[in-house]
């Protein structure tokens, strides 16, 4: 079998120059997670269906275990680590815990970041269109309700 040659890259993680040389081949989600460790970003159906590795790229909610890392130079990636201010959570990540919107946890970065990216385009959304925007984040524990409870929440303190 033929080795893959490598690939120099510079890609743009949570406002932070990262260069690496890397397989053509890797996913986004293997370099945030392996190279970077970035571990917030979560694995589980590895085919883009769950929504667990959900991060943003140029603001857009991206499944990073569909992306090739190499196709990202020059594109701003947001993974959950990245909305934080610091210590301080940002308020959608606030929302989530106050309103009891994380169970296990494995679902929430990609939630999360769906919600910001929501409310940063629409910062009034309906019920309906919220259900509508995180409909592709599969949650095994909560049933949404919550979750779709802690979004509201922000909306509601919007107006």
């Amino acid at each position: 079998m033929k080795e893959m040659k490598q690939r120099a890259i510079t890609l743009t993680i949570n406002d932070e120059i990262q260069k690496m040389i890397i397989p053509p081949n890797r996913t986004l989600l293997e370099v945030l997670r392996d190279d970077l460790h970035l571990t917030g970003t979560k694995e589980s159906c590895g085919e883009g269906v769950c929504g667990s590795c959900t991060v943003l790229v140029d603001g857009q909610p991206t499944r990073s275990c569909l992306t090739l890392a190499v196709a990202m130079e020059g594109r701003k990636i947001t993974t959950i680590e990245g909305i934080a201010q610091g210590d301080k959570l940002h308020p959608v990540q606030e929302a989530f815990v106050n309103y009891h919107g994380i169970q296990c946890g494995f679902c929430s970065p990609g939630m999360i970041l769906t919600a910001y990216a929501l409310l940063e385009e629409n910062p009034s959304p309906t019920e309906e269109e919220i259900r509508r925007a995180i409909s592709g984040n599969v949650c095994r524990c909560t049933g949404y309700a919550k979750a779709v409870e802690a979004i509201k929440s922000l909306t509601e303190e919007r107006r």
